[in-house]
């Protein structure tokens, strides 16, 4: 099996008369978004938040230290320590004056490099070990699975969509704002959902946009649509740059099938997206010279909105639409560009998206935005059904002779022994969620932080390094920090859990330790005050040096701990929302835990590599509930 790991990983504020949401301490709305004239403009804050702070070198070094002590002895702990306190005092704090330097001229210090670092240098394939997924909601509602509704319910779904696409064009998508509504956040990657696309380079990959706001100038308004190995340009708004209505889409997508019903499968061009990043970028030049008609063609799905993928695929439950979305047909994808909606023969609906484009967060609001609007309308379109004439759909035919047709081949083949490893698994649990946390005054994501840190302990019998996303877009070009939240005191939880020794209420006070050490280092992340970030820039200033990596960075207790992107267990929270997903682990021993928190429910979205015998997606699932009803039984039969 061809493997790649040790990867590096990694909304808004409407107004008063809406109930307001929260997705990640982002204030989020969840009402008519269309009806409403905003006093902000969506980008409007971008050029006056404040710049990326830098920590101390102390800082980050003790926070550092902190996060290694539940993975080494005591022994190996006064080790690191030692290679820790010589770093600080010389190569460390040389490289820490340069990054200071660097930081009184850019005012994002890191963005340029975790662009280029996490998602643009890396020459593995992208699509099963960055890009991400997640299920569309709405077979739980008014969408449930049903044959025969695929074209319908994509009309649907890409009028939303276009109508998404208007309010960021126009600028009037209200602000995401934290701390009670009062910050703004930075909205840059909002940019990057429409008109981008991730092109391939030799050693370094581009990450292109072409999307302009009203006041930038016209952007291109057509979408691509992937079916039967075959990819057509459709038009998709009119002259007045109206979306076209479901109706009228759905004339434009009958065409579609209608041309690929009963013929030959196309090339399936998309399978080399797939390709480890070279040697796409050595096909795409060779397809641009067998034809300048396919320097076109690609630069039409380059520059579309997004993808649009009428899938053959039947999945019907979480489980299996998210496989389908992370490892389905590469003949019937476009894995660089940054957003693709997939909708499958019997009307359920995933996405896949380029990590590099944007964070998690993004593809949560604008699918929470998607269900809103297709509960209000109950699945339905309920406007007048025009007569007029819309544009016929053209394809993107591709040149391509002999080897092109072999690479696309080898391609896809490749694809599918690394696919066919990645395991997922969605849990549905639905006996308690946000109400019942907050009831007890513990902070909900930490809960399932806490949860997630037994179960490993419990299965393994011994602490997991955990990467948790925190925001940091409170700040210029914000992105992410490592929250490290396999903390000493998780696991004096996980201790006192398996102890039989223990009392409940020392059960139930660790609990509360654990979980008031989660909410303060979280918050110290928030504010990019974890130690990751730091020392990546560290890392890679001696690199660019040309300087022998300090120890601090070959010390057993940097992997041990998950540094270099060795945390077996991935985690985010997708928030308070209707919507999650996952992508895979960072470890070929690790797992994937992605996960929303409703009000009286949450899911789980977990994956693990089949190759690796000591790992099971199932198995971890199943621990995650047992431990979920093992807090809540301690939080309900204990007294403080």
């Amino acid at each position: 099996m061809v493997q790649w790991f040790g990867r590096v990983v990694g909304v808004c504020r409407f107004f008063p008369v809406l109930r307001v949401c929260r997705v990640n301490n982002i204030r989020m709305a969840s009402g008519e978004a269309e009806n409403i004239t905003p006093k902000e403009r969506t980008f409007q804050y971008q050029d006056s938040l404040p710049s990326l702070p830098l920590p101390t070198l102390r800082d980050s070094l003790d926070k550092y230290l902190y996060s290694v002590k539940p993975h080494v002895t005591e022994e190996e702990y006064k080790k690191t320590e030692a290679v820790v306190k010589e770093f600080e005092a010389g190569t460390g704090k040389e490289l820490h004056k340069k990054l200071l330097e660097r930081a009184k001229t850019h005012r994002n210090w890191l963005s340029e490099w975790w662009y280029n670092f996490a998602y643009l240098e890396p020459r593995y394939p992208t699509p099963v070990y960055v890009n991400i997924s997640g299920p569309g909601p709405f077979h739980d509602h008014y969408w449930p699975v049903q044959d025969g509704t695929q074209v319908e319910r994509s009309a649907i779904t890409i009028w939303h969509t276009l109508n998404f696409w208007k309010l960021m064009k126009n600028e009037e998508w209200p602000v995401d704002k934290v701390d009670r509504g009062k910050t703004p956040c930075s909205m840059e990657q909002y940019r990057n959902l429409f008109n981008t696309c991730k092109i391939p380079g030799e050693k370094r990959d581009k990450l292109v946009s072409h999307f302009k706001t009203v006041y930038e100038g016209d952007s291109p308004t057509h979408l691509c649509v992937l079916h039967a190995g075959r990819i057509f340009s459709m038009d998709v708004v009119d002259e007045n740059n109206v979306p076209y209505t479901p109706p009228e889409l759905q004339q434009q997508l009958t065409v579609i099938k209608e041309k690929c019903s009963g013929q030959p499968q196309g090339p399936g061009v998309g399978a080399l997206t797939a390709e480890q990043r070279t040697k796409w970028w050595q096909l795409r030049n060779r397809l641009i010279g067998l034809d300048s008609r396919n320097q076109q063609n690609l630069e039409a799905i380059e520059k579309s909105l997004i993808c649009f993928t009428l899938d053959d695929a039947s999945p019907t439950n979480d489980t299996e639409i998210t496989t389908q979305g992370l490892t389905g047909d590469c003949f019937n994808r476009w894995f660089d560009k940054s957003y693709n909606t997939l909708m499958f023969n019997n009307g359920t609906l995933a996405s896949n998206c380029d990590h590099a484009a944007f964070d998690g967060i993004v593809l949560v609001v604008l699918n929470w935005y998607l269900d809103q609007k297709i509960k209000e309308a109950q699945g339905v379109w309920k406007g007048t059904v025009p007569v007029r004439k819309v544009p016929e759909p053209k394809e993107l035919v591709f040149t391509i002779d002999e080897a092109m047709g072999k690479a696309i081949q080898d391609a896809a083949l490749q694809y599918q022994e690394m696919a066919s490893d990645l395991h997922v698994h969605c849990l549905k649990f639905k006996t308690f969620g946000k109400n019942f946390t907050r009831s007890h005054k513990l902070h909900p994501d930490g809960l399932v932080q806490l949860a997630l840190q037994l179960s490993y302990y419990r299965t393994y019998g011994k602490p997991a390094p955990t990467y948790e996303t925190a925001t940091t877009r409170k700040f210029y070009m914000g992105r992410t920090e490592t929250c490290r939240t396999c903390t000493p005191e998780a696991v004096a939880f996980c201790k006192a859990m398996v102890n039989r020794a223990t009392t409940s209420a020392e059960r139930l006070q660790a609990l509360r330790t654990a979980n008031e050490k989660f909410i303060w280092l979280m918050g110290e992340c928030n504010l990019n005050r974890g130690c990751d970030r730091h020392l990546l820039g560290l890392q890679i200033l001696s690199d660019q040096a040309g300087m022998t990596r300090h120890e601090i960075y070959t010390d057993p207790a940097w992997t041990k701990s998950g540094g270099g992107g060795n945390f077996v267990l991935s985690t985010s929270t997708l928030g308070y929302t209707s919507i999650y997903g996952g992508c895979a682990p960072m470890r070929h021993d690790g797992y994937g835990c992605f996960y929303k928190i409703e009000n009286d429910s949450m899911a789980i979205c977990v994956t693990a590599w089949k190759s690796n015998a000591e790992t099971c997606a199932v198995k971890m699932a199943g621990s995650i509930e047992q431990s979920l009803l093992d807090i809540q039984q301690l939080c309900t039969s204990s007294r403080m």
